[in-house]
């Protein structure tokens, strides 16, 4: 009778593991199952730059190896960077995973760099009140613009050449109507060839993803804009939605096309999974905001300065160098014109030899035109997210010509004290024993420095001193013991 109900104990048991392992099972299987059904949003609400670039591409890789449906790009942005921009196309147009970009919330936007990631994407989407377009590069750094004329001025100065009769003109070029001018059309050959490339640029984008290229030309050469309802009409993006259940909805079903063929997108009732931007994507915005960098460049400038004037001072070198560091780290991926960059390293270079070989301010006053100079045309750029605030230009100014002032009024105050000898500098001073003096011979300790000195009276360790003397034969002091408190009374 026991070995009946151990058997059926036996059993029971056996029964439970099995229902056990196989709920587990079940639930593993469940979680790797749903580990491809998952679309995951980034949101972008900034302008285009080194920390948006560098959050959008780790985590289209992330969804890549994680087997992730969609991505989709909740985007709100005035432009940007035109070489972040790029490096975000790029990865899109290589992904394994459908980039869905989706201008949203109401009321935000799309423009400039924003339109070209718009075209890039494997589905453009737009919610209602948002708008894209404004697409126009401005052209940024230096050189010398190539002035040679434009078609539409050929054109203007053949019809007026014809109108002059003048015989010699071009009869290919010569319209029967004077074109009007076309807006926004670049002054230099320059203008034209970054306009004309940026052109090609986002026509090849629509071509890739049938879509309007007509009116992306437009938005380039005429900075045109459109509104949700008029983009979806005019096959500018593919859906409108308002929110993100109805997004994944209406694009259930589409069929994109991937880098290696086409790919059917299987959004409905799929779960979402909002990526926040994490600490180093943080840290890169930070670092890398035009203003910060260029704090970071002076303080670190200034650190090595006051470190190189107070040789073991420590702290100043140590500042100064991790700020020099990680001001070069963001200047890497900014858009820096290395003239501003010379010309504040050669203003810092005058300032600091100011302090060591005083040329009565010349210098001093031509580091501090150097520094606000190349500080005035460090960064490149239209978009005022990409350009050093003026007030830290004025402060940093101001700073350093207090600095230099400093230096002038003790270079003053040196040049009106009467000047003495080592000798005669040296009597008067008071310094301590360090050790008893052995037949009037001993050692002392004064300003900083040991030195031998010879007395006439007994000396003990401790005891204070007086310089009476130096005498002539070598480094030794002569001294006498001081007056104490109890001597005076």
């Amino acid at each position: 009778m026991s070995i009946y109900r151990s058997s059926n104990s036996f059993r029971i048991l056996g029964v439970l593991a099995a229902l056990i392992l196989a709920v587990l099972a079940g639930f593993v299987f469940a979680q790797e199952a749903d580990t491809g059904r998952r679309g995951y949003v980034l949101t972008v609400d900034d302008a285009i730059g080194p920390a948006t670039r560098d959050h959008i591409v780790r985590n289209i890789t992330r969804a890549e190896k994680e087997g992730a449906e969609v991505v989709v790009l909740r985007l709100n942005t005035p432009g940007g960077l035109d070489a972040s921009m790029r490096d975000i196309i790029r990865k899109i147009l290589a992904s394994e995973v459908p980039v869905v970009t989706w201008v949203a919330p109401a009321g935000s936007r799309a423009a400039s760099a924003g339109t070209y990631i718009m075209y890039a994407s494997h589905i453009a989407a737009m919610a209602p009140a948002t708008n894209l377009g404004s697409a126009t590069p401005v052209q940024i750094g230096g050189g010398e613009s190539d002035k040679s004329p434009s078609s539409w001025e050929r054109a203007r100065e053949a019809m007026e050449k014809m109108r002059d009769g003048d015989e010699g003109a071009n009869a290919t070029e010569q319209p029967e109507n004077l074109p009007e001018e076309p807006e926004n059309l670049p002054d230099d050959a320059m203008g034209r060839k970054v306009v004309n490339d940026a052109v090609a640029y986002i026509k090849g984008l629509a071509e890739r993803h049938a879509r309007n290229a007509e009116w992306a030309e437009r938005a380039v050469r005429e900075a045109v804009s459109l509104t949700a309802s008029e983009a979806l009409e005019q096959r500018v993006v593919d859906v409108v939605a308002a929110n993100l259940p109805e997004l994944l909805e209406a694009i259930d079903g589409r069929e994109v096309r991937m880098e290696n063929g086409t790919r059917t997108l299987q959004t409905a009732n799929l779960a979402t999974v909002e990526i926040e931007t994490d600490w180093r994507t943080e840290l890169l915005a930070i670092i890398t905001n035009p203003t910060l960098a260029y704090m970071l460049l002076m303080v670190g400038i200034y650190g090595l300065i006051l470190e190189g004037y107070n040789p073991g001072a420590m702290v100043p070198g140590v500042i100064g160098g991790i700020c020099l560091l990680l001001a070069l780290y963001a200047f890497q991926i900014l858009p820096v014109n290395f003239a501003g960059l010379a010309l504040i390293l050669l203003g810092m270079a005058l300032i600091g030899v100011e302090l060591f070989i005083p040329a009565f301010g010349i210098l001093g006053i031509g580091g501090i035109v150097a520094v606000v100079a190349g500080s005035v045309i460090l960064f490149e750029g239209d978009m005022p997210e990409f350009r050093i605030n003026t007030y830290a230009i004025v402060g940093m100014g101001a700073g350093s010509a207090l600095l230099f002032g400093g230096i002038v009024w003790v270079a003053a105050r040196t040049l009106r004290k009467p000047r003495l000898s080592s000798r005669e500098a040296m009597v008067g001073l008071e310094a301590e024993a360090i050790q008893d003096f052995i037949d009037g011979l001993g050692r002392v300790h004064l300003q900083g420095e040991n030195w031998s000195a010879r007395s006439g009276h007994p000396i003990r360790q401790g005891d204070k001193v007086r310089v009476i003397a130096m005498e002539e034969e070598g480094l030794v002091l002569s001294v006498t013991k001081a007056p104490t408190d109890n001597d005076k009374h």
